[in-house]
């Protein structure tokens, strides 16, 4: 009866943890799919099904594209009662990524019924930046539901806008950040930054200290990526959702996550992160079944040996290729920085 019972319990919870991985793959599914099939590309979708394999199934999904319709609607009548000094062949294009910017960072005056109200613009969301106490920090479905997001769910929410009025737009990054980068026939490549809502000069980037001039020649940082190197940026983040829900996972998810991302972006230093510590963690949880702390008795296992050198040899390149972490505390400072020191960092050619 015990026997039984265990035999029970075990297959309820063999059972649990399929269904809870079903949704990973699943997501992953759609992300691959995308990146075979471009007509079946939809950043929206994708980021969608990024967020709702976090919360294994449960985030509405036509609730989550009704908020976006909305904000695309609220674009199009910005545009429709404004129009902006630029005569360019681009001017439809411009003027569309000029209104996804007002509605995301600037006070937009509304006229309902002869009153006049303000919509408040999304504003940056400085708890728990990182998502370290809550991964869903991160997304751009709290964006949506709280207007307060970060450099993840503000530059994923922009880009989805864009697509939603038949735009692209390139996400772009930088040491812990990632921003907007748009080429127009007036001035050709610029930045747009939302966590601040403002055009900064390439300066602005540089000025933090970490990114080095082999990272940019690489394109680990200032790249506009295209839609399939944004797609790899989502596969990362669907790797990281699942270590948050699965932390004592055997590191094959990730992996596969982080593999399938660098097949796509070679140079993409967060999915080369990814896999570098996912083999760390499986060497060092090898470590604790051979009951050591002590690396050099840890390389008599073979397996152990050859985890041990894939992972040096791995973070020895994500150094060679350019990238360096920025200290979190010095990140935010960074970021300030735009704000209170704007005249020196603003792209003047904007105005």
């Amino acid at each position: 009866m015990k026997k039984t019972l265990l035999i029970l319990i075990l297959s309820i919870f063999t059972f649990s943890y399929s269904q809870e991985n079903t949704f990973y793959t699943s997501a992953y599914q759609t992300l691959d799919n995308m990146l075979l099939d471009k007509q079946q590309y939809s950043f929206k979708e994708a980021v969608f099904s990024v967020e709702d394999a976090y919360y294994q199934g449960k985030l509405d999904q036509e609730e989550f594209n009704g908020k976006i319709k909305f904000f695309a609607n609220f674009c199009k009548t910005i545009m429709n009662n404004r129009k902006l000094d630029y005569s360019e062949k681009d001017a439809e294009k411009v003027s569309k990524y000029s209104s996804i910017f007002s509605l995301m960072s600037e006070t937009t005056p509304v006229i309902r019924n002869n009153d006049t109200i303000k919509f408040k613009p999304f504003q940056y969301d400085f708890e728990d930046v990182f998502g370290h106490q809550e991964y869903s920090n991160l997304f751009v479905s709290k964006l949506l539901n709280t207007q307060k997001g970060n450099c993840n769910s503000m530059p994923y929410l922009y880009k989805i806008l864009a697509e939603e009025l038949g735009i692209t737009a390139n996400l772009a990054l930088a040491p812990n950040h990632i921003y907007i980068k748009h080429n127009i026939k007036s001035i050709g490549w610029y930045n747009t930054e939302l966590t601040s809502g403002i055009f900064p000069q390439d300066s602005w980037l540089m000025a933090s200290g970490f990114i080095h001039l082999n990272a940019i020649q690489n394109g680990v940082f200032m790249k506009a990526l295209n839609n399939k190197e944004s797609l790899a940026l989502l596969l990362v983040d669907l790797g990281n959702a699942y270590n948050r829900s699965f932390p004592d996972n055997d590191g094959s998810f990730p992996l596969q996550c982080a593999e399938r991302a660098i097949k796509v972006y070679p140079f993409l230093a967060n999915a080369l992160l990814l896999q570098a510590e996912t083999h760390k963690k499986q060497f060092q949880k090898l470590m604790k079944e051979q009951n050591t702390e002590d690396i050099e008795t840890a390389l008599n296992n073979p397996k152990a040996k050859e985890l041990f050198d894939l992972m040096n040899k791995e973070y020895t390149h994500i150094h060679e290729i350019g990238y360096r972490s920025m200290p979190e505390d010095m990140y935010l400072d960074w970021l300030v920085s735009l704000k209170t020191e704007r005249a020196k960092y603003e792209d003047t050619r904007m105005k």
